[in-house]
């Protein structure tokens, strides 16, 4: 009897495709959700991972399992609509570049959740990657800070766009800046103590970031600018003094090491200036 009443029960559903696909589409977000929230509460770390994982495999499964219970109905309307095949991959070729740049994602492995890339003129960490774009938190690029914007690329730009990957940024940086000034002041008489100043900026991260710039060497197998401090003079297209620095320093403390390093020059500049002008004075 209980059979009986499971079969008739399964022919219903089989007869209804509409009630069946809209049954297991609410247990599988219903699934889902549970399990996000575990994860939410036991996971310690990598919860972004684990959370977009979990969403790109049941998306996956609903597609299939929707796929498979309307399949005579998919293939009854495309034999239909065969005239207008050429136009409807013309008109959703962007959704499928989406979902072909999403699976060169999977396949080469460019970037993780939680790395800081570069797409095209975008800066951010990666938050999460689904079929049809990939969603970054802004990072200026010259301060290193979140600028509390959310970037929403399409997957269509990971197969046409140079993607970069700043992982290393998120915890050193080499970071430059540079500081202009006209030619009344020669920069050569006080740069040694430029010098003497960053050393004392960078002494109490020196080691962290020696063992640091030696593992991005090995990572990538290639030789980078530091940990030493490096402060270059030129002059620009219209004469002035350029004084260009280069700081090895942990992200977090970029602004802050150039803030000091800027004071310095300033104040030199400034007493150097006053000097030549009491020397001119006295002539």
């Amino acid at each position: 009897m209980i059979n009986f009443n499971i079969e008739r029960v399964v022919a219903f559903l089989l007869e209804h495709k509409f009630l069946l696909s809209t049954l297991f589409i609410v247990m599988f977000f219903l699934v889902k959700a549970l399990i996000i929230k575990v994860i939410k509460i036991k996971s310690k770390q990598s919860k972004r991972l684990k959370i977009n994982m979990v969403n790109n495999i049941f998306t996956l499964l609903v597609i299939v399992l929707i796929f498979n219970i309307w399949s005579d109905e998919i293939q009854r309307f495309a034999f239909s609509i065969a005239a207008f095949i050429v136009a409807i991959v013309l008109a959703t070729r962007e959704f499928i570049q989406c979902i072909i740049g999403f699976i060169y994602v999977l396949t080469s492995r460019p970037f993780r959740i939680g790395d800081w890339i570069q797409v095209g003129k975008y800066y951010g960490e990666v938050h999460s990657n689904d079929w049809a774009k990939l969603t970054l938190l802004e990072v200026n690029k010259y301060d290193y800070q979140y600028t509390g914007k959310t970037l929403y690329v399409p997957n269509s730009q990971l197969i046409t766009t140079v993607i970069k990957n700043l992982n290393f940024l998120k915890r050193y940086a080499m970071h430059h800046f540079t500081i202009v000034r006209d030619d009344s002041v020669n920069p050569f008489i006080f740069i040694d103590t430029l010098y003497e100043k960053a050393d004392v900026y960078c002494a109490e991260f020196k080691e962290v970031a020696i063992r640091y710039n030696q593992l991005i060497e090995n990572r990538l197998d290639i030789s980078i600018a530091g940990p030493d401090p490096h402060i270059q003079v030129a002059t620009s297209e219209l004469g002035d003094t350029q004084v260009i620095f280069s700081v090895f320093c942990p992200t977090e403390k970029a602004l802050e090491i150039e803030q000091k390093l800027t004071a310095d020059f300033m104040r030199l500049w400034f007493e150097n200036k006053l000097v030549d002008e009491k020397v001119s004075q006295s002539e």
